[in-house]
């Protein structure tokens, strides 16, 4: 369930509300096209400006769609504990096959607190639990050996999306928790090098506009052919840089945008993209031959 290309789905908008129609529209759009997974709510989900009930609802609409044609890994993380059980809790309910976890942001709890909140979230609800460790996000690093204590002591906790950067800390995560524990890359430019130390996947932002290829290169990788998903690694490679010259959902937005997939609206504090950068990212797109 948990390896090659996982889509990091956007939340579509159009005139302040959710796009419940064009939301559909994109998970029928990663069933035809081979995406393994779909994790709405995350970071690219603009999960921050969601409203709690909009959070509840985008889930929903996602499992419902999906109708078990593809699984769901709901992101429903928050930096409450309350909150976040409250949230995976929900999902559980509607039919998630997964959620995806957050490290408790702005609080910048310890790494007995972190431990803590994500056992205490294990423990009352059974589902499968990705952590998702992104240190420029959040202010906090898991640290592996409490990582390690998390899969030890809760079963249903199966993986991390590990978006430190380091291939240091991901060879640390692997060693102390073992091959079967499922590490996701939580970076698009990084997949193919931490699929070289173990990773299964990705779980990523270019899929929402290039899912055959992420998928391609993450497949040909698992099924043995190196030099393939190497060749697809450094054609995706000048695309997935262009979908991050500024902060991530805004260049993937503008881009969707142009591609005719989403409205492009974004929600404050988030704003369009600069002129300068637009037309960079226009070009990109050019030269993959997404557009003329």
């Amino acid at each position: 369930m948990f390896q090659g290309s996982i889509v990091a789905l956007i939340t579509p908008f159009r005139n302040g509300e959710l796009d419940e129609d064009r939301l559909r529209g994109l998970v029928q759009f990663h069933i035809k096209n081979g995406t393994s997974a779909i994790s709405p709510c995350g970071t690219t989900g603009e999960s921050p400006t969601l409203s709690y009930d909009e959070h509840k609802r985008v889930i929903k609409i996602v499992i419902e769609e999906a109708n078990g044609k593809i699984p769901v890994i709901a992101g429903t993380g928050s930096n409450s504990t309350v909150e976040a059980l409250d949230l995976t809790r929900d999902a559980k309910e509607n039919g998630a096959d997964a959620s995806l976890l957050l490290c408790p942001y702005y609080n910048r709890p310890t790494q007995q607190g972190m431990y803590l909140h994500f056992k205490e979230i294990a423990k009352k609800v059974n589902i499968p639990i990705i952590i998702y460790n992104i240190p420029s996000r959040t202010g906090v690093n898991l640290e592996p050996g409490t990582l390690a204590r998390l899969a030890k002591d809760c079963k249903n906790i199966v993986g991390i999306k590990e978006s430190t950067g380091s291939m240091d800390q991901t060879s640390k995560i692997i060693e102390l928790c073992g091959k079967k524990f499922c590490v996701l890359s939580g970076d698009d430019s990084l997949t193919l090098p931490l699929m070289s130390i173990g990773a299964r996947g990705v779980i990523s932002v270019a899929a929402n506009i290039v899912p055959r290829d992420t998928a391609e290169m993450t497949k040909r990788f698992l099924k043995g052919d190196t030099a393939g998903a190497k060749e697809m690694h450094y054609r995706l490679f000048p695309l997935i840089k262009a979908l991050f010259l500024e902060i991530n959902p805004i260049p993937l937005k503008a881009a969707m945008a142009m591609l005719k997939m989403d409205t492009g609206e974004l929600r404050l504090p988030l704003v369009s993209m600069s002129e300068e950068n637009h037309k960079k990212l226009r070009q990109s797109l050019k030269n993959y031959g997404l557009i003329k």
